[in-house]
């Protein structure tokens, strides 16, 4: 990097636009998709798309809802004309649903796909020019009135030449893109639309298509809303024309500057799924439709298979989705902090069928988009104990009493330090079942059984401790009370019952009880014991011999 101060790069002007109305603005609906994945997508690729593969992936996008897709460049290679005329030939193309296709302003060109789209039942021929100084000088050496003139001639040829089409049936509209128009002057970005607009003659029920492509995002968000907000302004047909984005994301912000830029007026949205396009891509259109999803705007595009379509999107492009990627990342729905795996868990009882989804650090339901609830709480050496219970009741059905909740973290954050990775739900749960299910030493349950005298629970109990074998009897106020003056006739280190809870595990005859008994010792040591029975109350005897043998352990 070159040292300060920066004289290399150079700030992006603003916009001359003192009574911006778009921040005041709310989204209220969503805007018009198109999937340019086929096309400007496809190009971006190390490996472009087989015949097969861009098939597949037009049904992909068919199913998602997407009305208006770009098929491709028909007129720059054999492969791009033949898929086109296989979409069409082989009726593949769905009442509503409309192909579009990209052209430059050459004559041969615009002949070569008006010969694509014949027999096409609705289309989209989208032309375009670059106008931006820099290309006008560098690639073109040619001047204003000369790139409006290739534009303008280009439009008039297609008006004309596309007629034997229109006759048979066609439905053709115009998409004009002054390509790299963010790096465009405004005034002569309005000058060449207009020029466009003036030989297309559009109207109110079959309006132009101006796309105002940041072709290479330069400028930051507010200031390319500042940009459509002055031409959506400015056009003087502004009735008959519809104002498409197609941003890219070289700075990071291209959803920003996408929802922005609605805000200040745009009507459609070109963009690829997840984000693919040239150098950081284009705008990733789950991310803004799924935005506009979280904020109550139905979008109308489906991505209630969020999973299915990652698949389908990862094997055709070969491309992986990041695990952080928004909605559809393997890590998005999951929290390793401990703060808020606590958060998570305190909040979710909360959530009821009939109010706003309002759990924390959760902005949409995964059940939207298809993604299981199992995954939300993840465990590594950060994590906190809220999710270790978090685990241990949605995965395996343990609710844990509040109060064992540091205990337990304590056990699987010492787990996980030690192994130094995250750890599987199976690897919390059998670390839980060894601590306090599977004890049997040096305190070893054999028999129990209680019987009541008198408004007495009498319990009879067999035990080995330390390899010997005791038969001990007691009566107490119930069947704990009992087993615990039962031990207390032993060489057992003297203790108190702190606390006790109970559920079940599972439903139906076969359910069994799972207890969960809190013990202090004399020594001042407080811990917790667990069993499991189908009957209740050897569960409980079982939960006090858990926490026995664990304070044994200790000492």
């Amino acid at each position: 990097m070159q040292p300060a101060p920066v004289t290399k790069y150079r700030p992006f002007p603003p916009v001359a636009l003192p009574h911006r109305q778009w921040p005041g603005r709310t989204l209220s609906h969503a805007p018009i998709w198109c999937s340019v994945d086929l096309r400007d997508g496809n190009q971006a690729l190390a490996q472009p798309m087989s015949v097969e593969e861009k098939l597949e992936y037009f049904d992909l996008l068919v199913k998602i809802g997407f009305k208006e897709i770009e098929v491709g460049f028909p007129s720059a290679s054999q492969i791009e004309f033949d898929f086109c005329r296989r979409l069409i030939e082989e009726k593949r193309i769905p009442a509503g649903v409309t192909i579009q296709i990209l052209c430059q302003c050459r004559e041969d060109l615009i002949t070569r796909s008006l010969e694509a789209l014949r027999g096409a039942k609705s289309a989209i021929f989208h032309l375009y020019n670059s106008t931006s100084p820099k290309q006008r000088e560098y690639v073109f050496n040619a001047s204003r009135a000369e790139v409006v003139g290739i534009a303008t001639h280009a439009v008039a040829f297609l008006k004309k030449h596309m007629a034997p089409l229109v006759a048979e049936g066609t439905q053709l509209r115009l998409e004009y893109s002054p390509e790299s128009f963010t790096s465009t002057e405004l005034d002569f970005a309005l000058e060449i639309c207009e020029a466009v607009t003036d030989v297309w003659a559009p109207t109110v029920a079959n309006k132009i298509i101006l796309n105002l492509p940041a072709t290479v995002e330069y400028a930051m968000p507010n200031v390319h809303a500042d940009q459509i907000e002055w031409m959506a302004t400015h056009l003087t047909r502004r009735d008959r024309t519809l104002i498409s984005l197609h941003t890219h994301n070289d700075r990071g912000t291209g959803v920003a500057a996408t929802e922005l830029a609605l805000l200040a007026g745009a009507d459609r949205v070109e963009g690829t799924l997840f984000g693919n396009g040239e150098r950081t891509g284009n705008v990733d259109l789950v991310t803004v439709s799924q935005n506009l999803y979280t904020h109550g705007i139905h979008p109308g595009l489906d991505f209630s298979d969020i999973n299915g379509i990652r698949e389908v999107y990862e094997r055709c492009t070969k491309l992986e989705v990041p695990v952080r990627s928004p909605y559809a990342g393997e890590l998005v729905f999951t929290a390793f902090s401990g703060s808020h795996q606590d958060a998570i868990k305190k909040s979710w009882p909360h959530q009821k069928p009939d109010r706003p989804w309002d759990v924390l650090y959760i902005p949409i339901d995964p059940a939207d988009v298809g993604r299981s609830y199992k995954a939300i709480i993840r465990i590594n050496s950060q994590s906190g104990k809220g999710g270790v219970a978090y685990v241990l009741e949605n995965t395996f059905g343990f609710t844990l009493p509040k109060l064992m909740h540091k205990e337990i973290g304590k056990i699987i954050n010492d787990l996980a330090d030690t192994t130094g990775r995250e750890l599987t739900a199976e690897e919390i749960n059998a670390a839980f079942q060894r601590e306090y299910l599977e004890r049997t030493a040096p305190l070893a349950l054999e028999h129990f059984k209680t019987s009541e005298h008198d408004s007495a629970v009498k319990c009879e109990a067999r035990l080995t401790l330390h390899g010997e074998s005791h038969k001990l009897t007691a009566a107490g106020n119930g069947p704990i009370d009992a087993f615990v003056r039962a031990l207390g006739t032993t060489s057992l280190p003297k203790f108190e019952v702190l606390s006790y809870a109970e559920h079940s595990l599972g439903k139906g005859a076969e359910a069994r009880a799972v207890s969960y008994i809190q013990i202090t010792t004399d020594r001042g040591t407080s811990l917790f014991g667990a069993g499991i029975d189908t009957n209740i109350e050897l569960a409980s005897i079982k939960a006090l011999v858990s926490a026995l043998n664990r304070a044994l352990a200790k000492h």
